[in-house]
């Protein structure tokens, strides 16, 4: 009766979390499967970011919750944001949840489970759910455990183990920055960060293990060490850090996420011209193009710095690739205002982009503000902007029909016929390819392509 599912909800640093999560209970003697009508315990871990994703996760966990009516040893769990967010009340509405974790805490989940499963084989009632959503200092240190595809796949007994060729690196923690529509400083807490020299090991092993891209993860993924580190030969601790990875033998592209405008200072635009191994694709949330919104959303960049940001990114690497987050319907947006926004968003020229509709979270600032935007306003400015979207990103694909690009060969696709990976542009590519090519970077002549995906045939030696 140890058989683990965990259900992910939510952004990289979710699924990070997870990895970890699934990892540390796979030490404990615990199987993770994948498969959550076929386990013993399932796991939410889940998302605060937009009321949507809360209820999407409540009603999975009131739907799972009738499982334990058939099975009284089933146990349900929920980590992560909602849980930090809403804590015991959560039990007033799911009383049959065995466990409620927060995001700092998440390092205790196994110890939780071996007390629940200690109680249920005892005979001893548990009574009402964990609850844990204590802060705990130190807590960015304990996300470092990797669950690889291989072992998780070993884990379930059956697939063909496949090499992890890419994985996320926690490195920050947290958030100071306190903007108007934003839950997580309430989720994630105050900002922090792992040591340098943790962050690296914790690379280096992974290149051991055949690993071939990392990913750098944090709330503000570009604040990293900026308390805790001097600059030196005028780079940042966050670039001090791209360097140390960038030297390690095996690591061949380095992503990050999510950044911050603020945190694009010359140090960190000048890396992309100098550092090979930094990957051309920059994620740099915009969330709005006029400044009257950005500062009642407490963004403390102007349309103009964002440009311009943009700009010399382009001018230090000119085959930059880029996505952006952006918020239509903030409180008091006028007509006038999301046309700024359009304007810029269609300037930026980005290759994708996450459009919300503005959702009122509880606590924060906006949800108070006057004039709140009717829904089907909102929608209709979303509709515009996926339209921009649609067409750009067409476009940028589009040229790159009939040129070659180095893709890192990942897996099989969806279908399981073909391989997929991806171009150092963060462009999803299809194509066919042999099994023993997982983890190699090959190039690959583009002959077709959609508004989000690649496909093309690999050009081989000598051809």
């Amino acid at each position: 009766m140890n058989r683990v599912h965990i259900k992910t909800y939510g952004c990289q640093m979710n699924e990070r979390d997870s990895e970890a999560v699934a990892a540390m209970l796979r030490a404990r003697g615990y199987r993770i499967v994948p498969d959550e009508d076929n386990c013993d315990i399932l796991l939410l871990n889940t998302c605060s970011v937009r009321d949507a994703a809360e209820q999407k996760a409540i009603g999975k966990a009131g739907y799972l919750a009738q499982r334990k009516k058939k099975r009284p040893d089933f146990v349900l769990g929920i980590l992560g944001c909602m849980a930090q967010n809403r804590g015991a009340s959560l039990l007033d509405q799911l009383p049959d949840v065995d466990l409620i974790v927060g995001t700092q805490k998440f390092h205790r989940v196994p110890d939780y489970l071996d007390n629940l499963r200690a109680a249920r084989d005892a005979g001893v009632p548990v009574g009402t759910g964990i609850v844990d959503i204590a802060e705990e200092a130190g807590s960015q240190n304990t996300i470092r455990d990797h669950l690889t595809t291989e072992l998780a796949e070993a884990a379930d007994g059956a697939g063909e183990p496949a090499p992890q060729v890419s994985a996320f690196v926690s490195i920050q923690q947290g958030c100071d920055m306190h903007c108007a529509f934003c839950i997580v400083p309430k989720t994630r807490g105050d900002e922090r960060s792992r040591p340098m020299e943790d962050i690296v090991a914790e690379c280096r092993a992974l290149a051991e293990r055949g690993v071939r891209e990392i990913t750098l993860l944090g709330q503000i993924v570009t604040s990293y060490g900026r308390r805790d580190y001097a600059a030196a030969d005028g780079k940042g601790a966050f670039v001090q850090l791209i360097e140390q990875v960038h030297a390690i033998e095996g690591i061949e592209r380095i992503r990050f996420t999510s950044p911050h405008p603020r945190g694009f200072r010359d140090d960190l635009v000048a890396a992309y011209a100098r550092l090979p191994k930094l990957c051309e694709y920059v994620h740099l949330p915009m969330q709005s193009g006029s400044n009257r919104i950005l500062r009642a959303m407490n963004r403390p960049y102007t349309r103009e710095r964002y440009a311009e940001i943009v700009a010399a990114l382009r001018a230090a690497q000119p085959r930059m690739y880029f996505s952006t987050d952006v918020i239509v319907g903030f409180p008091g947006e006028t007509d006038e205002d999301f046309a700024q926004t359009r304007e810029l968003f269609a300037a930026c020229d980005f290759d994708m982009a996450y459009v919300f509709k503005y959702s009122v979270r509880t606590g924060t600032p906006a949800a108070t503000m006057e004039a709140q935007v009717p829904e089907d306003v909102k929608e209709a400015r979303n509709q515009v902007l996926l339209d921009v979207l649609r067409e750009n990103s067409l476009r940028r694909s589009s040229a790159l029909v009939g040129t070659v690009e180095e893709v890192l060969v990942e897996g099989r696709d969806q279908t399981g016929a073909r391989f997929t990976g991806r171009t150092r542009g963060n462009r999803v590519c299809v194509f066919d390819a042999d099994p023993r090519l997982v983890g190699s970077l090959v190039p690959l002549k583009i002959d077709r392509v959609s508004v989000s995906t690649l496909y093309g045939e690999l050009v081989l030696a000598g051809g």
